[in-house]
């Protein structure tokens, strides 16, 4: 087993280790007296680490000069758009009993449910475009400019989890920061790049 190999087993393993507990601990009966909520609200939060883990691939590639971090971004994206899914999942089918009528009507009655929505949307065009043969049907520009939606997506899932919480927000401004740290970083090396590109008027002149 290679280096890059023994990365992705590794990421596979703890990405799927939050959602064997949650189903060990669901057969037991010990996710309290509401465990729809629990387990609605426990994969909404790990779609969220892993979607800002995502994010902090490339700042750390480029931080570490550990260039073999690429190689996990993507399977990192689709566990968080698994645990996405089953969050979506869980919503639809356990808490609304999949009447479509009633979770529209959910969906325009609370706003946290609408930002959610298209937070998971987004998730689902970036998801189908992964594909190597995607990237080549797009075009690798076209390409990257559509997963670009992952910052927007990240920060419309900060702003679902926030409004969620009622009371103690310790951990939606903790992942409010970690959104922000990393959009900034983002746009601050966007600036420098341009600028190291950009032509030299002066000297053309």
């Amino acid at each position: 087993m290679n280096r890059i190999q023994y990365m992705k087993v590794v990421v596979a393993v703890n990405a799927t280790l939050p959602l064997g507990l949650l189903l060990m601990d669901l057969q037991a009966g010990r996710l309290g007296v509401n465990p729809v909520e629990y387990f609605l609200r426990a994969t909404g939060v790990v779609a969220l680490i892993i979607l800002l883990a995502t994010l902090a691939v490339s700042p750390l590639r480029k931080l570490t000069g550990f260039n073999e971090l690429i190689r996990i971004r993507r399977m990192l994206g689709l566990f968080a758009f698994l645990y996405a899914s089953i969050h979506l999942a869980t919503y639809s089918v356990l808490e609304m009993g999949l009447d479509l009528g009633d979770i529209i009507t959910d969906i325009g009655n609370r706003p946290f449910i609408a930002v959610g929505m298209a937070a998971f949307l987004g998730l689902v065009a970036l998801a189908i475009t992964s594909t190597n043969a995607m990237i080549k049907r797009l075009g690798g520009k076209n390409w990257a400019r559509l997963h670009m939606l992952i910052y927007p997506i990240a920060v419309l899932g900060v702003i679902h989890f926030w409004m969620i919480v009622k009371s103690d927000i310790f951990y939606p401004a903790l992942f409010a920061a970690a959104a922000a740290v990393l959009l900034g970083y983002r746009v601050v090396s966007k600036v420098r790049k341009r600028q190291i590109i950009k032509p030299d008027s002066t000297r053309a002149n």
